[in-house]
């Protein structure tokens, strides 16, 4: 039994699930996966479903109909791996922008005190491959503007790589968590700040999806800018 557990939401991620899920499986820690699926067209959860033929009891598959949102995937993951008691919960994305390396180095992170290790491209070691310039400089600088507004004393505040202690979840209402996209992934650390939890950035090398399509789009980006005044003012 792993005491970790990572959860990767997919929608249309024939191209990479299969690597991803051998290479997490590769690593020295062993760390077990749960994968939220959206219905996927491409056949990325029969993929998945014939890889749980070889990985049983580390391989996990919770499949929803509809393309439901990034941050309802991780609430229902959230939830998942509380029932099962898994002690560290991981956030990642399925199309290799974030390192499956890394992994142990948000683990570690977490057992030298952080309470939340997020895998940051903006604090000093961080970088960011195969990006634009312009890309580059809109994700930066809504960090600052973030920043600006709820000032959690992090760079990266729509990071989307992290590791939460499982007391973490276990304090935050999820029911209460409203955003799904990156104002999703700012709530998340805006809540478990105002908690008084540590919040700790760990330097990664964030790399550009090369296979499959990026789910990015302008209503992602409007609700994390405009939601942000909204979670300013939430309550515990």
């Amino acid at each position: 039994m792993s005491d970790s557990l990572v959860i990767i939401p997919t929608f249309n991620e024939k191209e990479n699930i299969e690597k991803m899920i051998h290479k997490v499986f590769s690593l020295s820690k062993k760390f077990h996966l749960l994968i939220i699926d959206d219905g996927s067209p491409d056949g990325t959860g029969e993929i998945i479903k014939k890889l749980q033929t070889h990985y049983t009891d580390t391989l996990f598959l919770v499949e929803r109909s509809g393309k439901l949102g990034l941050g309802t995937a991780y609430i229902k993951g959230f939830k998942w791996a509380l029932e099962k008691k898994y002690a560290f919960i991981f956030e990642m994305d399925a199309d290799f922008s974030h390192d499956p390396e890394d992994l142990e180095r948000l683990y570690n992170a977490c057992i030298a005190g952080a309470d939340l290790a997020i895998g940051s491209r903006y604090v000093s070691g961080g970088k960011v491959k195969n990006w634009p310039m312009s890309r580059i400089l809109m994700s930066y600088f809504a960090s600052v503007y973030v920043n600006m507004i709820l000032w959690m004393g992090i760079k990266d505040t729509t990071a989307g790589f992290k590791c939460y202690k499982r007391k973490v979840l276990e304090s935050i209402d999820l029911s209460k968590i409203r955003f799904m996209g990156y104002a999703f992934q700012v709530e998340m650390k805006y809540t478990a700040h105002l908690h008084g939890f540590k919040l700790v950035e760990v330097p990664i090398t964030f790399v550009d999806r090369v296979l499959g399509t990026s789910k990015m789009s302008a209503k992602i980006f409007k609700e994390a800018f405009f939601g942000v005044f909204l979670i300013k003012g939430k309550e515990l």
